[in-house]
C-alpha cells in the first residue's frame, strides 16, 4: 500500500486526486489547497488541510503546482526524507527542497477541469534522484497508467517543447479558426471530421508525409486570396509564417 499527499488544486492536481481516489493500494492521505473550496467537492473535509503544518510523512508527496512556486513550497513541507516529485514538464528535480528526496511525475496530456481523462492512456513520465526510489514511483504510475517511461530531465524538456507546439499551438488555430466561423456564420463543428482525419493521420504517417494544402503545393494565388480575406493582421502574420514554414521545411 503506498501513502500519497498531493499539493495544489489546479487542473493537474483534480484529476490526480479523481484518479488515485478509486485506485487499488494506493491511500490519498492527504490534500492541501490554500483554499479548501476548491477541493471540497473532490474529497472529504477530513482529509483536507489548508496549513502546510498539518500535512503528515506519506511514501510519496505530489506537488501539482506552477513552475515557480515548487521551490517554495517544498520548502514548506514539514517533514524530512520523504519522496517528493513535482507534476512540471520543464522543470528538473533540483528545484525541489534538498530535506526530502527528489523525482518527478510528469503526466504527458493536456488538462482542463471540466473534460474527464482516461489516466490508462496517458504517459507518466518518471525521474528520480535516487535509483532506489524509482521503483516505488514507479508502482505508483503504474497503478494509474498503462504507459510509464523512465524519462531523463533534457528528454522531459524536448517533450514538453514539442507538446506546446503539438497541444497548445494548435489549440490556438482552432481557436483563430472558430472565431473565422463565428465571424461569417458557419458552424465550427463543420471542421470536425476534417479536424479528427488530421490527428488519425499522423498516426500511420509522419507529420511531413501527412502535410497538404496551398502551402506544401506553392498555390500563390490561393495564398494571395486567403491573405486578402483576412482582414485581422494578427491573422495574416500567422498564414503567412506558418505558410513561410511549411514550405522551408518541406523543399
Amino acid at each position: 500500500m503506498i501513502t500519497l499527499n498531493i499539493i495544489g488544486s489546479g487542473n493537474v492536481a483534480q484529476h490526480l486526486i479523481s484518479v488515485f481516489q478509486q485506485t487499488e493500494n494506493v491511500v490519498l492521505q492527504q490534500i492541501f489547497a490554500r483554499k479548501r473550496e476548491a477541493v471540497s467537492h473532490l474529497v472529504a473535509d477530513a482529509e483536507i488541510v489548508t496549513n502546510f503544518n498539518d500535512l503528515k510523512p506519506a511514501n510519496v508527496t505530489i506537488i501539482s503546482v506552477t513552475d515557480g512556486a515548487i521551490a517554495e513550497v517544498s520548502n514548506a513541507l514539514p517533514y524530512e526524507n520523504q519522496l517528493v516529485v513535482h507534476t512540471s514538464g520543464s522543470m528538473g528535480f533540483e528545484t525541489l527542497s534538498n530535506k526530502n528526496r527528489k523525482g518527478v511525475f510528469y503526466p504527458l496530456q493536456t488538462f482542463s477541469k471540466a473534460k474527464a481523462v482516461n489516466f490508462k492512456e496517458i504517459p507518466i513520465c518518471l525521474e528520480t534522484e535516487k535509483e532506489e526510489d524509482f521503483a516505488l514511483l514507479e508502482r505508483l504510475a503504474q497503478s494509474i497508467s498503462d504507459k510509464v517511461f523512465k524519462i531523463g530531465a533534457a528528454q522531459r524538456q524536448s517533450l514538453h517543447v514539442a507538446a506546446v507546439f503539438s497541444c497548445n499551438f494548435v489549440n490556438h488555430l482552432y481557436q483563430l479558426g472558430h472565431e473565422i466561423c463565428e465571424e461569417h456564420n458557419v458552424p465550427f463543428d463543420i471542421l470536425f471530421p476534417l479536424i479528427d482525419e488530421t490527428a488519425d493521420k499522423i498516426k500511420t504517417l509522419s507529420p511531413k508525409e501527412a502535410q497538404t494544402g496551398p502551402a506544401i503545393r506553392h498555390d500563390q494565388k490561393t495564398i494571395e486570396k486567403h491573405l486578402a480575406f483576412l482582414d485581422d493582421e494578427n491573422k495574416k502574420a500567422i498564414y503567412r509564417l506558418l505558410t513561410q514554414s511549411i514550405q522551408k521545411n518541406n523543399g
